[in-house]
């Protein structure tokens, strides 16, 4: 498909708003991404990155993330006024590392380096951010949407035929759509955050350093190398400090850290400041038309628990997916309806894990140890999307929703999230790095997973599929540790692997003797669990609109 102008626009180039151009461009889309502030923003912002946002960044190819990450630092405490250590202790919970888990530990990066390693992908697919430009207004029809730009007080309109609003909570594409933004505004609970340049006698880099009591004065400290060998995230908690213009407050800023710390402190400069207030809000719908919300436009939260970035992204990988598919032409605009109906649940019971922290954080008067591993974002689920299969799970009558799960290893439907399996090897003829099942995983195709005992057992079921274009669905074969480690031909498959340490078999819970089919959506998340050809062929009608043969159109470039 050869586009002269970028269907899509993309309001807002935070991380969400980059990550939901990226997966647009690595399926073929093109994007145009503006942001209304003329300079790129600078800060740590949110900088924890759960195990699940580091595994849809593996699944865009951008490794940096991990490679760049900090895990988190201890946390220490004080005696009061004193530089004398209270305890140290883990402030996240810990999970045990599996050949399932690749990314096991949260990994510490600012939102400005985030920002910046997105941007450069961008740029790889010819998309560079348009900086101080404005969306000023946009209007909808059956064909698209028109919004008027400004850009130095020159006013442009623009035809596109989709929009994804990531323009954060004060965002003008939400209040513009009408949403409603349902929640409350936490009044008490004031914290100015930012980064700033210093040196402490005594103040190691090797922990987060917190001082006082959030029933009172409070002020964390986080050592990150990405401000400066001297660089600091703080977070301040004073009741009675009084910032009337906080851009303009380093004096302030700087006597009020000293006041905390009882050593000899020398400032260099404050990098950054801004105000939070903890806003606990959702929209109810996260669409309406052709216009389309993911991130702090869609929900915001405590900054308790880490989940808001992270949720965000995850927002503008399950959209970003359905929609390209759509414009393609291969799935009717229905599709983009699950969008909504998926993300929902998950924020919703979101927002309740947040703000059960931060009502804990506030009780204990500290940053509280965190012993919940649904944090971590693996047991986030689809189960009850009207978009999964799965033939072997038993339906429970009035089973209620729960999207928000800790992981079970020993437990695995459609709607999960799709294990990692290390140490695979390839047998088929021909090139390829694949050796993990994560390597099979991209946003830009489906992947049939076929385990069974032989290659007999799965030339009917992959046959019966040969007909699925290659560029949207690809086809991996999984025998088991007892299969011969000989070269193999098989036209069908694209991938034939020898789960040579049982890994594979053992995470999706498949036995040695048995055929089973997984079908993986480009978002990682499991879509179907199948018997055979027909079960597969019975949940791409459920994305595709023609199963059987599907365009042969789709040129995209990856990189």
């Amino acid at each position: 498909m050869n586009y002269t102008h970028p269907p899509v626009l993309v309001v807002g180039a935070g991380p969400a708003g980059l990550v939901a151009a990226l997966t647009l461009l690595q399926n073929g889309i093109p994007v145009r991404i503006i942001d209304k502030d003329p300079n790129h923003r600078i800060g740590q912002r949110g900088p924890g990155i759960w195990s699940r946002t580091l595994e849809l960044f593996n699944f865009l190819n951008v490794s940096e993330v991990n490679d760049l990450g900090k895990p988190i630092p201890l946390m220490r405490s004080y005696k009061l006024g004193t530089l004398e250590p209270l305890r140290d202790y883990p402030v996240v919970p810990h999970i045990k590392p599996t050949p399932a888990v690749p990314f096991h530990i949260l990994k510490m990066i600012g939102q400005q380096l985030l920002d910046v390693i997105l941007r450069r992908h961008l740029e790889k697919f010819s998309c560079t951010v348009e900086t101080g430009t404005e969306l000023c207004s946009f209007k909808q029809s059956e064909e698209g949407v028109a919004a008027v730009l400004s850009k130095n007080g020159v006013l442009e309109t623009f035809d596109a035929k989709w929009m994804i609003g990531a323009d954060g909570a004060k965002g003008f594409v939400r209040k513009q759509l009408g949403l409603t933004f349902l929640g409350e505004t936490r009044e008490e609970f004031r914290i100015i955050t930012g980064d700033i340049n210093f040196k402490a006698v005594g103040l190691d880099r090797l922990h987060w350093h917190q001082f006082g009591h959030l029933q009172e004065r409070f002020l964390s400290l986080r050592p990150t190398d990405e401000v400066g060998e001297d660089g600091w995230q703080f977070f301040i908690f004073d009741r009675e400090l009084e910032l009337t213009n906080v851009d303009q407050s380093e004096e302030l800023i700087f006597k009020t850290v000293a006041s905390f710390i009882p050593t000899e402190v020398t400032f260099n400069k404050l990098v950054c400041v801004t105000e939070f207030r903890a806003n606990i809000r959702m929209v109810d719908k996260f669409s309406e038309g052709r216009v389309f919300i993911v991130g702090d436009g869609a929900h915001v939260h405590s900054p308790a628990g880490a989940q808001g970035l992270n949720s965000g992204v995850q927002d503008a990988f399950n959209l970003g997916w359905k929609l390209a598919l759509v414009e393609r032409g291969v799935a009717d605009k229905s599709l983009l309806e699950t969008y909504s109906a998926e993300r929902l649940p998950v924020i919703s019971e979101m927002l309740n894990i947040t703000t059960s922290i931060h009502k804990e954080t506030l009780t204990e008067g500290e940053m509280a140890p965190q012993h919940d591993p649904s944090l971590f974002m693996l047991g986030i689920n689809y189960r009850f999307s009207n978009i999964v299969l799965d033939e072997f799970a038993t339906p429970v009558e009035g089973k209620g929703i729960n999207a928000y799960q800790s992981l079970d290893e020993g437990h695995l439907e459609a709607g999960d999230r799709a294990p990692d399996a290390p140490n695979m090897l390839q047998v088929q003829r021909g090139e390829s790095d694949v050796k993990t099942l994560f390597d099979l995983y991209r946003p830009w195709y489906h992947t049939v997973l076929v385990f069974a005992p032989s290659l007999a057992d799965v030339t009917p079921i992959l046959g019966a599929l040969e007909a699925c274009d290659k560029r949207v669905v690809h086809k991996a074969v999984v025998l088991p540790s007892s299969a011969p480690v000989v070269p193999v031909a098989s036209p069908c498959a694209d991938v034939v692997l020898v789960d040579k340490e049982g890994y594979a078999y053992s995470a999706y819970l498949v036995e040695a003797n048995q055929t089973k089919v997984f079908v993986i959506r480009p978002d990682g998340v499991i879509g179907a669990i199948v018997r055979g050809a027909e079960g597969a062929k019975k949940y791409f009608s459920k994305i595709f609109l023609d199963s059987k043969a599907l365009p042969l159109t789709l040129d995209a470039h990856r990189v």
